[in-house]
């Protein structure tokens, strides 16, 4: 039998997934008009959100909290894998602008 989660649930995740959306944004300053490397916090506040945004819609929009602890470490480990590229093409692109 499948759980499938509540509006309730649905609605509280919404509400994360949209207060962590803000913090990036607001991290990202994006209200600066000069194209420059985020400062390293910044870039890793931006990561962590996005973390825990993908693990929500995971979570509870793909509903893997109802499935095996197999799938789950899968795909868990792939967001991971996807955000370590992500951070290491950051990393490497703000070393070779101050290089």
């Amino acid at each position: 039998m499948t759980t499938l989660p509540g509006t309730r649930r649905l609605l509280v995740t919404w509400g994360i997934l949209m207060a962590l959306t803000l913090a990036s944004m607001v991290s990202a300053r994006l209200d600066q008009g000069d194209w420059q490397a985020l400062p390293l916090w910044s870039a890793g506040l931006i990561l962590a959100a996005t973390f825990f945004k993908a693990h929500r819609v995971l979570m509870v929009y793909l509903n893997l909290r109802a499935a095996t602890p197999a799938w789950k470490g899968i795909f868990i480990g792939l967001m991971l894998v996807t955000l370590a590229l992500i951070a290491a093409g950051y990393l490497a692109g703000r070393f070779t602008l101050a290089g």
